[in-house]
């Protein structure tokens, strides 16, 4: 369902994702719905004005949702969500429509760290054979992207996600040990800089020399700070009203009916005064 923002890059990579697993493929262009919604709001992009604002964005998000709703509606069939369980802890995703909202949704307690670890896993030992391995490579090799706002190139997305909310190999990092421990920020904060920080690249006593990124403290205490407001105060409300899921792995869930019950008011206040004991 290409928007006003859609790649080549990443329009190719999902045909020809749906072609080497054998899939029925259907392609809608959500543009002219969209286009329709924008004019009806009175939304200046709808008169020619580049204005790329949450209303853009979230129109596209909501049109395709409801196209899909509709769609199982008319195949007796169910939405599957793919929203992951670090999109949930950050609030990325679009109250209501979007990767929030499914019949069903198999991802929610899974990390983005580790669904790229599946992913290339799949790819990697052939499950769906040479050429789709490749499209699985070249699918992690792309920035992750919603896509949404228009650029100036078509060889992939504008739009960068970790640009905004962070490296999820780090925010991953931050939420395992705040949802399945409890720990405070000050104490996260002292054990991110012992995983991810400054030192000697990828030497393993008697094992192979791994290439990982690295994070020092200020870099650290800035993410953290992202993750702990995102998750402590904007956020909870759109965990209010998932849908169903499974409970995947031993990180926790964030399902209301699970392990995870908040106040959607709630504040980051305390969270962040405890950060502030971490120096720059």
């Amino acid at each position: 369902m290409p928007g006003f923002a859609t790649s080549e890059r990443t329009l190719m990579q999902a045909r020809q994702l749906m072609q080497v697993v054998g899939c029925t493929a259907t392609e809608i262009d959500i543009r002219p719905s969209c286009l329709a919604m924008l004019k009806d709001l009175g939304h200046p992009y709808a008169a020619g004005e580049k204005v790329y604002d949450v209303t853009f964005e979230n129109v596209q998000a909501g049109e395709r949702t409801n196209h899909l709703f509709r769609l199982a509606n008319f195949h007796h069939a169910i939405v599957i969500g793919t929203g992951d369980l670090s999109e949930l802890a950050l609030g990325w995703c679009t109250y209501g429509v979007g990767d929030h909202m499914s019949h069903y949704n198999v991802n929610a307690s899974v990390p983005k760290t580790l669904i790229s670890h599946l992913v290339r896993w799949v790819a990697e030992t052939g499950q769906v054979g040479e050429g789709g391995s490749d499209v699985l490579l070249a699918v992690l090799d792309t920035d992750i992207s919603p896509e949404l706002v228009p650029g100036d190139s078509n060889h992939g997305p504008e739009q960068k996600t970790e640009s905004t909310i962070g490296p999820y190999e780090l925010q991953d990092f931050n939420l395992y040990h705040t949802l399945r421990f409890g720990f405070t920020p000050s104490k996260i904060a002292f054990l991110a800089l012992h995983a991810w920080g400054d030192r000697e690249r990828g030497v393993w006593p008697n094992g192979p020399h791994v290439v990982r990124n690295q994070y020092g403290l200020p870099e650290i205490k800035r993410n953290l700070a992202i993750f702990l407001d995102r998750f402590f105060r904007t956020s909870q409300f759109k965990r209010s009203c998932i849908p169903n899921a499974p409970k995947v792995g031993s990180g926790g869930s964030l399902s209301p009916r699970g392990d995870w019950r908040a106040p959607s008011d709630s504040e980051s206040v305390v969270w962040l005064a405890d950060l502030e004991k971490v120096p720059d």
